[in-house]
């Protein structure tokens, strides 16, 4: 899909209305990640096979700067990996 824009119309060649700029979530909060936010993050966790190999495809989860300040980033992190399966048992 070729995609061409223009700022008059901001739509691409299907005619669909887009926005130029699409603001990311929070995975642990669901709060808008703005442009502004510089101590956001993003932490892509990698899928393995039985083997423990990387298969080349990954889980991305964004956290915000509000979880980072408050020191909760790797208690939500571990909370989102449960819940998808990739950590068994967290302590």
């Amino acid at each position: 899909m070729i995609l061409t824009l223009t700022l008059e119309d901001m739509q691409n060649e299907e005619g669909e209305k887009i926005d130029l700029y699409i603001p990311r979530k929070c995975s642990a909060t669901n709060r808008l990640i703005t442009a502004k936010d510089h101590a956001s993050v993003q932490i892509n966790v990698g899928h393995v096979d039985q083997n423990g190999v990387y298969t080349g495809e990954f889980t991305a989860f964004a956290l915000c700067g509000f979880v980072r300040v408050k020191g909760a980033s790797d208690d939500s992190l571990n909370r989102l990996a449960t819940g998808k399966g990739f950590l068994k048992h967290v302590l």
